[in-house]
């Protein structure tokens, strides 16, 4: 039995690895499949029949020019069925859902962004929002619900991934939202939430493996302060999903007013309404609903501290010593490879750094400082669904290994 368990494993992760290295690199020949994946060729023969079997697979021929010494017909190149699968992937931010529809090739046939009322959405109003936005979407795109495999969420602030809620976010004047169990009777799909750095994690991960791989941890700073965090090759979330809150793990008891409510978090020192807070010397008990931050908040004060603004720039450096004690915290509990900065903040970097080695030279010691690679990385909001799409043709792989694909389901009323 255990034999046959590990030829098993071996036939799903060879399988697998055949479909990543065909949406990667797109119609690919079975001897240049077998260079790629450095399977052999009678593995690939056995894979690739049984993907084009399950229509999963489609025989296309070669488009390149035949030379003119060669005889016969184009080489037979292999290529994902598009049509195989749909899955919907979905921001949630604050007023905002961005939608994309994403075919089995991976390629993004449509977006959408619609916008909602975050001061008014909570459990009752938000769901059959979603839902509307969503059904609306796939009638435009012309897909029909049961051509949808799954729907894949990421959502700013405390993200349950077990029980499907948001617990708390900016985006919601509610708690315990619930996405999961709304999305799934009606649509009848596989459904998924995360937390939104955890998508960037992935997005790093998928998009450069070589450099982002083993133990790293992400930090965005931005409307909120969030973190992803890869251990060991594996996306860490925690026992309920909750895991890598970083910027609502406490820095100063009874300090800074958070959005959250409680006092001190790293959040309150460190987000857009912390830094023009800090920067407008108001209160550190100030309501972060009445100060004027967001993206335009953030922007007018960078242009401050660029035209030499004392208050600016103080503001930023001591928000890079609360960063860099924050950091030094990780770095003392996972031991990571590397750690990523981005986010809108980080277009202020220049006026933190110093603030943030100060702070990780006061925390740590220098044997540990030594041990990571620190990156700055330009925000770009596309990593959140690009991590969404890694991770949905991920498990999409894997449902359709060894199984033949869902049979359409009914359409729900």
């Amino acid at each position: 039995m255990t034999r046959k368990a590990d030829r098993d494993q071996i036939r799903r992760q060879n399988r697998s690895i055949v479909l990543q290295a065909l949406r990667r690199n797109g119609p690919t020949a079975r001897i240049d499949l077998g260079k790629i994946t450095r399977l052999s060729p009678a593995t690939v023969t056995a894979i690739t029949s049984d993907l084009l079997d399950q229509k999963l697979v489609v025989s296309v021929e070669s488009e390149e020019p035949k030379s003119h010494q060669s005889r016969g017909r184009p080489r037979t190149l292999l290529r994902l069925n598009p049509g195989a699968a749909y899955t919907v992937c979905i921001r949630l931010s604050v007023n905002t859902i961005d939608l994309s529809l994403v075919d089995f090739a991976g390629t993004i046939t449509a977006n959408r962004r619609t916008s909602f009322d975050s001061a008014s959405a909570d459990t009752n109003t938000f769901p059959p929002a979603l839902i509307s936005a969503i059904q609306d979407f796939l009638t435009d795109a012309g897909v029909r619900i049961d051509q949808l495999q799954e729907i894949g969420v990421a959502a700013q602030g405390v993200v349950e991934t077990e029980t499907g809620l948001v617990a708390w976010s900016p985006a919601f004047s509610g708690r315990k939202v619930p996405i999961i169990a709304p999305l799934e009777q009606a649509f009848g799909a596989d459904c998924y939430i995360s937390n939104d750095t955890n998508m960037i994690t992935e997005a790093l991960h998928w998009s450069d493996p070589e450099r982002y791989s083993g133990t790293f941890a992400v930090v965005m700073l931005d409307y909120g302060v969030g973190m992803g965090l890869y251990l060991d090759n594996h996306l860490f979330s925690g026992a309920s999903g909750t895991a890598a809150e970083f910027g609502h793990a406490n820095h100063i008891p009874g300090g800074a007013l958070c959005r959250c409510g409680k006092e001190g978090c790293l959040e309150a020192y460190l987000s857009d309404y912390a830094l023009v807070r800090s920067a407008s010397q108001l209160p550190e008990n100030t309501d972060p609903a009445t100060i004027e931050a967001g993206v335009s908040g953030l922007k007018k004060l960078i242009e401050r501290a660029d035209v030499g603004d004392e208050n600016a720039r103080k503001a930023f450096h001591q928000a890079g010593r609360v960063l860099g004690y924050g950091l030094a915290r990780v770095i003392a509990l996972i031991d990571p490879k590397r750690i990523v900065l981005t986010g809108a903040a980080m277009r202020a970097y220049t006026f933190m750094e110093k603030g943030v080695w100060e702070g990780l030279k006061d925390a740590l010691v220098e044997d540990l400082r030594n041990n990571f690679t620190l990156d700055v990385m330009p925000w770009n909001e596309d990593f959140i669904r690009t991590g969404l799409v890694a991770q949905s043709m991920e498990r999409l792989d894997k449902d359709f290994l060894g199984v033949q694909v869902k049979a359409p389901r009914q359409e729900a009323s």
